[in-house]
């Protein structure tokens, strides 16, 4: 049985796409999953230097035709698996994005789950791994301009009949008024991710700070796709993925139940 293509994708650079995508993996390999990452942001790779891997073989190579795929799978730490880029001109000029469909089909018959890690931006280079995956995961922020880009890329998933699964919100604070950015996605909340300064900046959050609120986050955000993935799961029946101590103290949250209601309104 071939493995489940998801694509994560985001209008906007820095939005947290290979961040998310890294813990995704590092989460589903904890939980028994075979799981390997494709850097397909050509124009600034940086899943390798992320993960503090210097590659011999590039994302890059294999789509200007030099190397096959095998050459390019790297393991990291949590027994993933990577297809990292590089950074250089010369590698981004020489790459053929249209290749990246016969990687991923390569890919797709080896591994369980292929998580595609995508760049910024509306271009050929982000349009590709739209249209390849079973299903795309949207990350934006709180930041009006990230949440106007990734309304964007839902619509041109849409235009070449990729599958927007639902929206991640990442660097969530006390101040995020969650349920108007909901609002402004055809497509489901699945979780909040919190704006967790105290964690170790070293990733993947699940395996370096594992009892961080953000690391929960992302678990919890694995282990429901995994039900999407595998188990038929249909995303309209869940609620999104957010617990309210990520985000107050003990005293905050006492006081918050006395007065009743949640912090970010029905979805509290």
């Amino acid at each position: 049985m071939a493995g489940y293509v998801c694509t994560v994708a985001g209008g906007k650079g820095g939005v947290g796409k290979t961040t998310t995508a890294v813990n995704i993996a590092a989460a589903m390999e904890e939980a028994g999953y075979d799981v390997v990452v494709v850097d397909a942001d050509l124009g600034m790779a940086n899943l390798g230097a992320m993960l503090e891997v210097d590659p011999e073989t590039s994302i890059h190579e294999v789509l200007a035709g030099g190397n096959a795929v095998s050459a390019a799978l790297t393991d990291v730490q949590g027994g993933i698996t990577i297809v990292p880029g590089e950074q250089s001109l010369e590698a981004f000029a020489d790459a053929d994005p249209a290749k990246l469909k016969s990687v991923v089909r390569t890919l797709r018959n080896a591994y369980d789950v292929v998580i595609v890690d995508t760049g910024a931006g509306l271009s050929h280079e982000t349009t590709v791994p739209l249209g390849l995956a079973d299903g795309i995961v949207l990350i934006t922020t709180p930041d009006d301009v990230a949440i106007g880009d990734a309304v964007k890329t839902a619509e041109l998933a849409d235009r070449v009949g990729g599958e927007v699964l639902g929206t991640v919100l990442n660097r969530v604070t006390t101040e995020t008024d969650v349920e108007d950015i909901a609002d402004q996605f055809d497509e489901p909340l699945l979780a909040v991710v919190p704006d967790d300064i105290g964690a170790t900046e070293t990733e993947p959050l699940v395996l370096n700070a594992p009892d961080s609120p953000a690391a929960e986050a992302f678990r919890q955000l694995s282990e429901l796709l995994a039900g999407v993935f595998f188990e038929g799961l249909t995303l309209e029946e869940v609620d999104p993925i957010m617990e309210t101590e990520w985000f107050v103290d003990e005293a905050e949250q006492d006081e918050d139940d006395e007065e009743g209601g949640g912090l970010f309104g029905r979805f509290g």
